[in-house]
């Protein structure tokens, strides 16, 4: 049986207005059934956030639906060690089987659940739920660990709250100048770049720091290529010249915000020539950069990828977030401070409760209030829910060892981990891998049973974009005999393990659970229902219900946040007092090169579904090293030549891309690919204390030419 909620098939030829499957802008676009059974994308200029812009990975979305390119029936692991067809019935009970025999012999924290940012909310609040309540186990986290993390933690610490951006991205081009952190939009998310070109247009200033000279850096009024690693020093050299040049907005400090002479204090020890012998970026630069970006009422420093993937990437967030209060810049009309989400719904897959440390409505599992008000909610004991378990690295890291079975869901750690190699052993250790996905993926070949799933075409659920605005996907096709949803698939299991009740089939009636579950946390989506999300383009959180009983107007949502007051108790920010460190592994004789890593325009994230998209794979056929023309010429290394990179975790070879928009002292590699050209084999899992999240962005390196 295929579920659809309230929301059937679009009838042949009726266009049904949804929103693409990849990244958190989470654009808007219609699709029209078409002979074969797969859809067709068109543009669909009434939704706000790309108003019909769609880039090539939106406009090819549709090819990923064919029979050729996934999934359409269970495969299990048969004797000879093959992966073959096999039943619904029979790939759930040996699933159920194996959950039940490793529980029974090891406990039920042997049990390990790894899901994905690209979940709808339906699915990570299910998820969430069935680790919990029928698994037992505290063994869950996903891998939006591995993309938002830092800036969770240090929003939170900052704000009380972490919603990526605490405005809507039409406030963008309003404000008088943005400050880009480590964030290459034109390439991650296309149709996004119009905000800063408008920007400019209205006469604001747009700074992008990055070491790599990116096509979003070429729009920039001004352009700062710090050493990777060292964006943390680089938001302290500027606060410091905001204290030394009397820039401090001290009334703002004074009435909304605490901690600020810890801060202050911090700061003062990144004098301007300290921080350009650590980064690289001259004095000048450092004092232009202050200059636009107090001179504007307004302003805002937006950050991704590049300064949260650090092992201090909560301190650094949290330095450019310093920034932000210091000049007035948070909880004010156009101004503040927001993360650049990367992942679908990254956002809302990690308010519901696929987190280690999470419940539903971006609760804590270590509140006992939270616990009380979830547990009621799914009709179990508190005192029966797990507490917190490992961070997504330190999960996958304990597979064979103290987790013995692993279930995924819309995950593939093989190609996305950090030092993958290891992480693909110890994957290949685990005595049973459960794997749902639409795609054979590279972490799919591993499993000893694969279950075929819907993808977004094919199933109606919410997601939350980067701005926090939930929105409705909706169902315009029928997916393929022998494929079914993942909320099924939990169905399914829940009853194999002896849990009948709680896990229903419809998304509707999950997101009318998930609903109540939030209502009076952080994320509340109370008074959020399909109807709303249909009618209004998307409602934000929070969004709590009237009181019952009340005849009030419904909550209206929170386009913005903070304007009032901040969501800490005293409704001041916080201030946090951070000093520059090194990176857990800086360069020596050794390895004498820093390696970056991050995205290419027409690839997503690990590649398991745009690498099965011809018009994609031309235009971005495979890995590379990007490298300046002075590395490229001691190596002797021309354009196209193999070159190995190779760190204490591995090596990787890929073809020499030379160009003078990278750092001498630094090479960049994608990492969408697996093979001898996966980018992850290199890069360092060491920590975040706070977030957890790996060092993706730095890691020491040397590189080879290769001879054949």
């Amino acid at each position: 049986m295929q579920n659809t909620g309230t929301h059937p098939t679009a009838a042949p030829g009726a266009a049904t207005p949804t929103h693409c499957p990849y990244c958190a802008l989470q654009c808007g676009m219609n699709l029209t059934p078409v002979e074969g059974g797969t859809v067709e994308v068109s543009e669909r200029a009434d939704f706000p956030v790309n108003r019909g812009a769609l880039c090539g990975k939106g406009r090819t979305a549709a090819a990923v639906l064919a029979p050729g390119a996934r999934l359409t029936s269970p495969l299990v692991r048969s004797d000879d060690g093959a992966l073959v067809p096999a039943g619904w019935d029979e790939a759930l009970d040996r699933i159920a089987g194996n959950l039940e025999r490793t529980r029974a012999r090891y406990g039920a924290d042997a049990l390990g659940v790894f899901g994905g940012g690209g979940l709808t909310n339906e699915k990570a609040y299910a998820l969430g739920k069935f680790a919990r309540v029928v698994l037992g186990t505290s063994q869950i986290d996903y891998n939006g660990r591995f993309c938002m993390s830092s800036a969770a933690a240090a929003g939170t610490r900052a704000f009380g709250l972490d919603r990526g951006l605490p405005f809507p991205l039409e406030d963008v081009p309003k404000t008088g100048c943005v400050i880009l952190v480590g964030s290459n939009p034109a390439e991650t998310m296309p149709p996004s770049l119009r905000y800063f070109t408008e920007l400019r247009e209205n006469g604001g200033t747009l700074i992008v720091v990055d070491p790599r000279r990116t096509k979003t850096a070429e729009q920039a009024d001004l352009h700062l290529a710090p050493r990777p690693g060292t964006d943390l020093a680089l938001a302290l050299g500027m606060l410091h010249l905001v204290v030394a040049e009397g820039r401090v907005d001290e009334v703002y400090v004074e009435e909304r915000t605490s901690g600020w002479e810890e801060a202050r204090a911090a700061a003062m020890a990144h004098w301007p020539e300290h921080v350009e012998r650590i980064t690289g970026v001259s004095v000048p630069e450092l004092r232009e950069a202050v200059r636009l970006f107090c001179a504007p009422e307004a302003a805002m420093v937006l950050t991704a990828r590049g300064p949260e993937q650090q092992a201090k990437g909560t301190d650094t967030v949290g330095a450019w977030i310093n920034l932000c209060l210091a000049t007035g810049r948070a909880g004010r009309p156009l101004s503040g401070y927001g993360c650049l989400t990367g992942q679908g719904n990254g956002q809302g897959g990690r308010e519901h409760g696929q987190k280690a440390d999470q419940l539903p409505g971006y609760r804590k599992l270590t509140d006992p209030a939270a616990r009380r008000h979830v547990a009621e909610v799914w009709g179990v004991d508190p005192d029966a829910l797990p507490g917190p378990g490992r961070s997504a690295y330190e999960l996958l890291d304990a597979l064979g060892t103290d987790i013995k079975s692993l279930l995924v869901m819309g995950s593939n750690p093989v190609v996305s981990a950090p030092r993958a190699a290891h992480i693909e052993g110890r994957l290949r250790s685990l005595d049973f891998l459960a794997v749902c996905d639409v795609v054979l993926s590279e972490t799919a070949e591993l499993a000893d049973v694969v279950l075929p799933v819907t993808q977004w075409a094919e199933e109606t659920g919410t997601t939350t974009n980067l701005e926090g605005r939930v929105l409705l996907r909706r169902r315009a096709i029928t997916p393929p005999q022998g494929v079914r949803g993942d909320l099924e698939v939990l169905h399914g299991l829940a009853g194999r393990l002896g849990v009948e009740k709680g896990f229903p089939t419809g998304p509707e009636e999950v997101f009318e659970e998930l609903r109540r579950a939030s209502a009076g946390g952080p994320a509340d989506y109370s008074g959020i229902d399909y109807r709303r999300l249909a009618e209004e383009n998307g409602v934000f959180w929070p969004c709590p219900a009237p009181p019952a009983g009340d005849d009030a107007e419904p909550h209206p949502g929170t386009p913005r946040l903070f304007l009032d007051r901040f969501a800490t108790e005293d409704g001041r920010a916080r201030f946090a007092p951070v000093a520059h460190r090194p990176s857990a592994e800086e360069p020596d004789d050794e390895y004498p090169v820093l390696l970056t890593t991050g995205r290419v325009v027409a690839q997503y994230q690990s590649g398991a579904q745009t690498r099965r998209v011809a018009e994609l794979n031309a235009a971005a056929p495979g890995p590379f090293v990007e490298l300046h023309p002075r590395l490229a010429a001691r190596l002797g290394a021309a354009e196209g030549d193999p070159l190995a990179v190779v760190s204490r975790r591995g090596r990787a070879v890929a073809p020499a891309r030379i160009t003078t928009g990278i750092r001498p002292d630094t090479v960049f590699m994608p990492f969408h690919w697996p093979g001898e050209g996966r980018a992850n084999t290199l890069t360092n899992p060491a920590l975040d204390p706070t977030s957890r999240m790996p060092e993706f962005k730095v890691c020491a390196v040397r590189v080879e030419t290769v001879t054949s």
